[in-house]
């Protein structure tokens, strides 16, 4: 198997919440544009909710667009509005797919999906394999301000979850801001490190300090890497685990 996924990386990625917002859209750019230590920052993007009055698609495409010329373009699906990321009522693949296909018939092509607040569960997974992306969602450790019934899924490292009727690649997250620079403190850095960070981060002076210091740093400890080549060596040579291996709480079944 290539070393991407047995041995040692870094990837980054971010979350894309409010790309219609002015002063957050110019300080993600500026960021990506910069690639503070040598990262290609994945562009995990919300497409625009209209029930909420984000209805200038053409500013939202053309942002899109921007960010897919400089880097890995992903969709992330807020599952009840803009301001609250997981599920309250609904299916939840449905959504996605939806997204997805609104997404494709406007000419872009996402590779990656990372749902809001972890969420996910069976038909999510299923609707990422269906769209053609790798996934994002997974952590490998339990976000800390979930309830313990909540649905989210662990995985430890890169693999492919096997969904019955389809699989698909997915790339665990690690580390927040916060999580990257107290690990970066210590010796024992995990060996593979996805790196995220919020678009809404990089408008506060020192979150953004943080954010582009610990990257330049994780840059010198840990090879950097595309996170669109660490799925697809993942889809094509990732070990392959079940999807009750790595769902839990609600993950386990599919929302009604």
């Amino acid at each position: 198997m290539p070393p991407t996924t047995q041995e040692r990386y870094a990837v980054v990625s971010c979350h894309v919440e409010r790309p219609l917002d002015d002063r957050v859209w110019a300080a993600f750019s500026a960021l990506q544009e910069r690639r503070p230590g040598g990262f290609c920052v994945a562009a995990l993007i919300r497409p625009p909710d209209p029930d909420a009055g984000e209805n200038d698609d053409e500013l939202w495409l053309i942002r899109a667009r921007e960010a897919s010329d400089r880097g890995p373009l992903g969709h992330h699906t807020h599952f009840t509005s803009p301001t609250h990321a997981r599920p309250t009522a609904g299916p939840t693949g449905e959504r996605v797919l939806r997204e997805g296909a609104w997404l494709y018939e406007h000419g872009l092509r996402p590779t990656l999906f990372c749902g809001g607040g972890w969420y996910t569960d069976r038909s999510v997974a299923l609707a990422c394999a269906k769209l053609g992306y790798a996934d994002c969602t997974p952590r490998t450790t339990r976000p800390s301000y979930l309830p313990d019934d909540a649905a989210w899924a662990e995985l430890a490292m890169p693999a492919r979850l096997d969904l019955g009727e389809a699989a698909i690649a997915a790339v665990p997250t690690t580390h927040g801001p916060g999580d990257l620079a107290r690990a970066l403190l210590r010796p024992a850095l995990s060996p593979r490190v996805h790196a995220y960070f919020h678009d809404t981060d990089l408008v506060h002076a020192g979150r953004r300090a943080l954010i582009t210091s610990t990257l330049a740093l994780l840059g010198r400890r840990r090879p950097v890497a595309d996170l669109d080549v660490v799925a697809a060596t993942v889809r094509d040579h990732g070990t392959t685990l079940g999807w009750e291996t790595v769902a839990r709480g609600e993950a386990a079944a599919p929302r009604a």
